[in-house]
C-alpha cells in the first residue's frame, strides 16, 4: 500500500510540473518558451492570402476597416471601384489563386534564408 501511494504521489508531482497551462491573455502567452528555430532563423515569412487580396487595397484587415471602423479611405475606395451594394462576400468568386505555386514559393523562401 505504501508503495502504491508513493507511486501515485510521484506521478501527480511529475504531471503537475510538466503540464503547462496558459490563460487566454497576452501576459500568459508571452511566458511560453519559443522554439529554437524562431530565434536562430535569419528571416521568417508568414503567408496571409485570402479574399481580402482581391481588391488589392490595404491588408487582411480590409473588411474590418471598411465595415468595422468605417475608415474613410476604404469607403472611398469601394465607392470608386465597386457598384453600390457590393459586399465583402462578392469578392469570393474573384479569388482565383492563379499564382499559387507552393513549390516555387518554398524554393524562393529557402533561397532567402527564411525558416
Amino acid at each position: 500500500m505504501k508503495y502504491s501511494a508513493s507511486i501515485f504521489v510521484l506521478v501527480i508531482l511529475v504531471f503537475s510540473f510538466t503540464d503547462c497551462q496558459y490563460q487566454p491573455t497576452w501576459d500568459s502567452l508571452d511566458k511560453r518558451p519559443l522554439p529554437d528555430w524562431y530565434d536562430e532563423a535569419k528571416v521568417g515569412i508568414f503567408m496571409h492570402w485570402g479574399v481580402y487580396s482581391v481588391p488589392s487595397f490595404g491588408s487582411e484587415w480590409f473588411w474590418y476597416k471598411w465595415k468595422g471602423t468605417k475608415d474613410s479611405t476604404y469607403i472611398e475606395f469601394m465607392e470608386k471601384n465597386y457598384p453600390p451594394g457590393f459586399s465583402y462576400a462578392d469578392f469570393a468568386p474573384m479569388f482565383k489563386a492563379e499564382f499559387y505555386d507552393p513549390t516555387k514559393w518554398a524554393a524562393l523562401f529557402q533561397q532567402s534564408g527564411a525558416k
